[in-house]
Parts: C-alpha cells; structure tokens; sequence
C-alpha cells in the first residue's frame, strides 16, 4: 500500500527508502521481496488486477446484478488513470508488464462476463452486447478518461450515456 502510494505520487522516482519508512519496515525488507524498483511495481499492478478481478467476482452475488455490473464498469474506468500510468512507467523501464499475466488476464475476463450474463438475465442489460464489445468499449472508456483526464463528475456523465446504450429498449 505505501509503495503504491508514493508511486502514484512521485511516479517511477520515487524512492524505496521513503517507501520502506511509510511501511514501517527496513530498505532490506524490501530489497529481499523485490530485487528492484520496476519488481516492485510489477506487483503493484499485479495485485491491482487481482483486486479488481476479486471484485467482480465478489459482485457475482449481487442481489441487483444490473448495478453491480455498471458499478464494477464505472469501478475500472475510475481506476484506469492510475493503472495506466503504472503500466507506461514499467514499459518505459523496459519490463513486460503482460508477461505471465495470461491467467489472471483470463480470471478477469471471466468475472467481468459472470456480471454481464447475470445483468442481462436480469434485464438490466440487452442481451445482444457480446464480450467482445464489451471489452472494447471497456478499453474505448478507460483510454478516453486517462487521455482527456476526466474527473469525477465528467466521468459519471460520459458513462451515463454508454450505460444508456447498454440497456434494453
């Protein structure tokens, strides 16, 4: 938590030692579980996928699946600018943060179409958005609120009107 912290923070200058002092734990502690700076973030983001996915399979349960669906989506989106940023900092310093991701990849994917059959069961969502699409526009979301920094009030606005779309007529 304090290294993802000071990363969003400082970025990829930040500094192991300021990490390892809000942590409440030595610089060696954290040389020993991460030999460098871009090990650490790989984590970072790691841990960030699994959480979400945890997440969406946690909403699975829903009693209001169509909420859950469009919450978890707005959940993503809202998220995406941080993620994003991790993710082109460890690109920059040259680590594949897809790398050995396939399963978890997989996981995600997977609780995010739990949500959607269970919406559209539902009602809440139309039946003929397929994965693919989903995942496009998705991507299409996250991209646009990283490029155009949208806030939080341009963000529920904009998603207002994909979700109107994604509801049955």
């Amino acid at each position: 938590e304090a290294a993802e912290t000071i990363l969003a923070r400082d970025g990829m200058a930040a500094s192991l030692r300021e990490i390892a002092r809000q942590a409440g734990v030595g610089l060696a502690t954290i040389y020993r579980q991460f030999p460098t700076k871009e090990a650490l973030y790989e984590a970072i983001v790691v841990e960030r996928v699994r959480r979400l996915a945890d997440e969406a399979r946690a909403l699975a349960d829903a009693d209001d699946a169509g909420a859950a669906f469009f919450a978890f989506f707005t959940r993503v989106v809202a998220d995406s600018t941080d993620q994003k940023m991790l993710v082109d900092a460890l690109t920059d310093a040259g680590v594949d943060v897809k790398a050995g991701m396939d399963d978890l990849h997989r996981e995600m994917v997977e609780a995010i179409e739990a949500l959607l059959t269970r919406a559209q069961r539902a009602g809440a969502v139309r039946v003929d958005l397929a994965m693919p699409e989903l995942l496009a526009l998705l991507g299409a979301a996250c991209l646009a609120a990283e490029r155009s920094r949208w806030d939080a009030g341009m963000r529920t606005r904009a998603l207002a009107f994909m979700f109107d779309g994604f509801r049955p007529r």
